[in-house]
């Protein structure tokens, strides 16, 4: 079996570029990338609530595979704006991974 290179960063760059095609890289469409992170978070949240059924209109109206779709939305959506304001956006969020795992380490260390 061949395998393939993760296609993430990639696809993330081509986004990125399309955008830039369409809506230029200017400071105003950055700040409205940055933002459309904030739009899809809602929409996350809509479907937790969904799949809680917690609004009493309308119990149960999402299901997990509605939310883990929006998380997607959420975590593409951040990678695009990362992707707008740095040059190489793979290795920022790599290094920022590194951190958070070794923040970890670090508690779990801690507690043995």
């Amino acid at each position: 079996m061949t395998t393939h290179p993760d296609p993430t960063w990639p696809t993330i760059t081509e986004l990125v570029d399309w955008l830039d095609r369409s809506n230029g890289r200017d400071p105003h469409e950055v700040t409205l990338r940055i933002m459309k992170i904030g739009e899809e978070l809602g929409e996350a949240i809509e479907a937790r609530i969904g799949v809680l059924g917690q609004n009493p209109r309308k119990p149960a109206s999402h299901t997990t595979g509605d939310l883990a779709d929006e998380l997607c939305d959420v975590i593409v959506t951040a990678m695009v704006a990362l992707g707008s304001v740095v040059d190489d956006p793979a290795a920022v969020f790599a290094a920022k991974l590194r951190t958070i795992r070794d923040r970890v380490a670090t508690l779990e260390d801690g507690r043995d």
